[in-house]
């Protein structure tokens, strides 16, 4: 079993930047890929960005490329992702999630296998 718990969410203005943590506990070792998507009232989840956890590679959503950057601490288990120039359209809650198997889909949500309770960014105008 892992745990995933997030932080760091709130409210800002439009402009401002905001870091997302996730910190992974338990059986982490075995841990390939991990996510971050957001979810909207009346959509589902929308994938964000994602860091392989050995190799780093990374890939972002377009709505967010050049903008966030998804990171990753090995020795404090924890998945950052740090978010600038905010829009009101980033508001969501974000979650993050933990593949323990090497995925194909990664902005597909079934491709994982553990997912946090999510926390709230909120970017008013």
């Amino acid at each position: 079993q892992v745990q995933l718990v997030e932080s760091g969410g709130g409210l800002v203005q439009a402009g401002d930047s905001l870091r997302l943590s996730c910190a992974a506990s338990g059986r982490t070792f075995s841990t390939y890929v991990m996510a971050w998507f957001r979810r909207t009232p009346g959509k589902g989840h929308e994938f964000v960005a994602r860091i392989s956890w050995s190799g780093g590679n990374t890939d972002y959503a377009d709505s967010v490329k050049g903008r966030f950057t998804v990171s990753g601490d090995n020795a404090k288990n924890t998945m950052y992702l740090q978010m600038d120039s905010l829009r009101p359209e980033d508001t969501a809650v974000y979650y993050c999630a933990a593949a323990m198997k090497p995925i194909l889909f990664y902005t597909v949500t079934s491709s994982y296998d553990y997912w946090g309770q999510g926390t709230q960014v909120t970017v008013s105008s």
